[in-house]
């Protein structure tokens, strides 16, 4: 069936663009979701797990009071962000058989989105680290601004502005001749 197709003869409570249950729904975004936590996962764990030994290494106790609670904010920020990202699979595996999965879609969905506004903070404030010990001066903070500002640009702006543009009217078909 064409993925624009209408409704299932239910009286077009089923337009959503799919011929499918909420069930089967639910099933098709929890697996879209895990794919996308997936990715994020991995680099959030690299980089947290880095973050965790730089106190181990010898140049720390020469880092100034500022760079040191710019770690120590780096590290917090770095387990918040761990736990947003895990947080969708802990939250599955609670609520498995419980008949609530599209809630549990949602909710995850929710943690995902708290995971990348957090591992954005986590970045920046990483990069504003390696960089001010790197370079030693202010130009830090001039590069780390830009390249936070490319981050919510490719992760938040440009998905926000595609969706808004390609919003569904009320009636949930979409709408002809729209490029």
């Amino acid at each position: 069936m064409d993925e624009h197709a209408g409704g299932d003869g239910n009286g077009g409570a089923r337009a959503r663009g799919r011929d499918e249950t909420e069930e089967e729904r639910a099933d098709r975004r929890w697996v879209e979701l895990l794919q996308e936590v997936r990715v994020t996962q991995t680099g959030v764990q690299i980089l947290f797990g880095f973050l965790l030994t730089v106190v181990f290494q010898p140049r720390f106790v020469t880092l100034s009071a500022t760079d040191r609670t710019i770690y120590l904010v780096t590290v917090l920020l770095g387990a918040a962000t761990t736990g947003a990202l895990v947080g969708p699979v802990a939250l599955h595996r609670m609520l498995t058989g419980r008949q609530v999965k599209p809630q549990t879609v949602d909710w995850a969905s929710r943690l995902t989105v708290v995971g990348l506004v957090l591992l954005l903070c986590t970045m920046a404030s990483a990069l504003l680290l390696v960089l001010r010990v790197a370079l030693h001066d202010t130009l830090a903070v001039w590069l780390v601004v830009p390249l936070t500002l490319w981050f919510v640009l490719c992760w938040f702006a440009l998905p926000l502005w595609t969706r808004a543009r390609h919003a569904l009217p009320e009636d949930g078909q979409p709408r002809s001749g729209h490029s």
